[in-house]
């Protein structure tokens, strides 16, 4: 029997056929996926919901041939309480069916039982509610949001991707997304408002271009109905319920139901983030906890190519913009300030956090009339950034000069050796052989479909200038000592999926091109040294290392944030902070104090000197280690390591 307010929301499929206004009848109130198994295979997809939790944020698990679920909705049958059913058949969809009353503990007839090896009663089966997205379309029209689906009278359109779901005892299958056209102008609101609705799959999982999910045509949904994306709508993807009806077709249990995709069981329960489920003394499900507000995720724009957004705490984000201005001070008074644009740390940060294999270089021989010619900026933070790459997991790589091979691979050794780095890592040269030279640097066998590195970072790289030269700071021409190392971040603009980051401190280092006009107009002999050369994220700082010190900071705090952890892992496994040996192992690969002036002494010892002063001295440009280098080591640590007792 239905109470008065569900009976006015009988069916999300019927309604959908009729006006925005009967649509909104239904908004405001929790819906659910529903997935019905028999009770021998009810503990494995209880532990499948669990690991999966974005996909399948469990709501409510009946007891065997229990019809109703109090915690959702008084007096539900659901057998009659949904408009469509499918019903399966040895992991096969037999037939879709209006209700399932005649599934009762009636024998079935002797032909129904011929066509299924093992028959079961419903007293064998075991209902499983599972959070919904359509929920939460009433709170996204309230704060703005087009709801593109109810504007066109259409399901929304699911897909089965690529991601493979952590699997549990006999389940194991795709995951499969809704997805919302979003106007780009509007997805902080649709990350908020789904974000506060956990039990309606929470915050996307994915933002951009499909194919980055294994979806490789967005008109040819796998469930639903084809969408079409307005002017300015970006694909927005969500974790969807029908995840479950793909478990049913790969674990092919003998008889199951589920609902028709589109067609949900409505709970009575209002959709908002201080909703919670109360269930039974003796049901198996635990109370929810609410979101915490402090976590809501920005949405920031990483790549248009392939387009990517990506996802991270207000508290994170607040955190490396403090990062980026602290390195944005100049003590040195070079005028650096006026490069300084916001969110490149914040954008250059992200894209390495989703990135697998990164490619470092340095090298600045500004002090050409001694050997080595190198300086003191750039290999540190250089080294900095590896370290803490590693630590998270990623594939680094570092690139140099040929002059410099020999000394660099034993400055990585010594590294090593002293603890500042976390392990070895490849060091390579670029030699140009060629017009594609680059693109087989970059690609496996020169397929740009196939790169080797997704992301490359220059740091105090010197950069090519408009008129082909290299120039430091004083205008002399330096080309003679370089390797053209500059083709690789020219290359990587025209291969989908690369990203490139330059870091520097006065306009003249690679990747700085994507400011060369500040550089001619407000540097000094800026239109003679501007880098031509740009990369996508180009970070300035007072003294380049900083930037590399900012970077692997930066990366901790993504990788301690909650919001940008689900959002990487594409919502799967349970939700929890890292393990303490992990954290560890982060924390001991930041950069410290002790770290650097260890790896700054090894530097001395091998002849190379401070880029200002061409001093062989603890100093990095001009500035001597302590006080200015090891204090503002200690401002960024202290901002980092404040997310460690609360989570950014």
């Amino acid at each position: 029997m239905l109470t008065a307010v569900r009976a006015t929301r009988c069916s999300l499929s019927y309604l959908r056929g009729f006006s925005t206004s009967a649509m909104d009848a239904m908004s405001g109130y929790m819906q659910a996926n529903v997935v019905i198994l028999p009770n021998h295979l009810a503990d494995d997809f209880e532990a499948f919901c669990h690991s999966n939790p974005a996909s399948l944020p469990l709501l409510y698990r009946s007891q065997s041939g229990e019809t109703s679920c109090p915690p959702l909705a008084r007096h539900a049958d659901i057998r009659t309480d949904m408009s469509k059913y499918r019903v399966y058949e040895k992991g096969q969809l037999v037939k879709t069916v209006s209700s399932l009353q005649s599934y009762t503990d009636q024998a079935r007839n002797a032909s129904e039982q011929q066509d299924v090896h093992h028959s079961h009663q419903w007293s064998d089966m075991v209902c499983f509610y599972l959070g919904c997205s359509f929920g939460f379309e009433g709170r996204l029209k309230t704060a703005g949001v087009p709801i593109r689906n109810v504007e066109q009278g259409r399901n929304v359109s699911m897909y089965r991707t690529a991601v493979p779901c952590i699997p549990a005892g006999v389940f194991s299958c795709p995951v499969v997304v809704s997805m919302r056209p979003v106007p780009a102008a509007k997805l902080d609101a649709a990350v908020e408002v789904s974000h506060l609705s956990p039990l309606a799959h929470g915050a996307p999982v994915h933002i951009g271009d499909p194919a980055l999910l294994g979806i490789q045509d967005l008109c040819r949904p796998d469930y639903g109905d084809r969408l079409e994306l307005q002017p300015g709508d970006v694909p927005v993807f969500w974790a969807c319920g029908v995840t479950a009806i793909e478990a049913i077709l790969s674990s092919k249990p003998s008889l199951a139901f589920s609902h028709s995709p589109g067609s949900m069981f409505l709970t009575d329960i209002l959709d908002s983030p201080s909703s919670t489920i109360a269930p039974p003394s003796d049901s198996r499900n635990t109370p929810s906890t609410k979101p915490n507000p402090e976590l809501i995720p920005l949405c920031i724009l990483v790549s248009h190519k392939p387009l990517l957004y990506s996802l991270a705490s207000q508290r994170a984000v607040s955190r490396i913009r403090e990062l980026e201005r602290i390195i944005g001070e100049d003590p040195g008074q070079r005028g650096i300030q006026v490069l300084c644009t916001q969110d490149e740390l914040l954008r250059s940060s992200l894209a390495l956090s989703h990135s697998f294999s990164v490619a470092i270089t340095t090298g600045f021989p500004t002090h050409y009339m001694h050997s080595p010619p190198d300086e003191t900026d750039g290999p540190p933070g250089a080294i900095a950034m590896a370290t803490m790459l590693l630590s998270l997991g990623k594939q680094v790589t570092m690139v140099t000069d040929r002059r410099a091979l020999e000394m660099n691979q034993a400055i990585i050794d010594e590294a090593v050796k002293t603890g500042v780095l976390k392990t070895a890592i490849p060091l390579v040269t670029f030699e140009d052989c060629g017009p594609d030279a680059a693109l087989h640097f970059l690609c496996h066998h020169g397929d740009p479909s196939k790169p080797r590195y997704d992301h490359l970072v220059a740091i105090e790289r010197s950069g090519r200038a408009e008129d082909g030269n290299y120039y430091n700071m004083r205008g002399v021409n330096i080309k003679h000592l370089l390797d053209p190392i500059d083709d690789l971040f020219i290359a990587a603009k025209d291969i989908p999926g690369i990203i490139t980051t330059g870091i520097g401190d006065g306009g003249n280092e690679l990747g700085m091109g994507k400011l060369k006009e500040k550089v001619k107009n407000l540097m000094p002999n800026g239109s003679l040294i501007a880098c031509d050369v740009p990369a996508d994220y180009a970070i300035t700082a007072g003294v380049s290392n900083w930037g590399g010190y900012a970077v692997a900071c930066g990366l901790y705090l993504l990788h301690t944030c909650p919001s940008h952890q689900r959002y990487l892992k594409k919502g799967l496994g349970e939700e929890a902070p890292p393990p303490q040996e992990q954290l560890q192992d982060w924390i001991a690969n930041l950069p410290s104090v002790d770290k650097e002036e260890s790896f700054l002494s090894t530097l001395v010892r091998f002849g190379i000197r401070s880029g200002k002063t061409g001093n062989l001295a603890m100093e990095v440009d001009g500035l001597t280690f302590h006080p200015t280098h090891s204090d503002l080591i200690t401002r960024l640590l202290e901002v980092t390591r404040g997310s460690t007792s609360q989570s950014p």
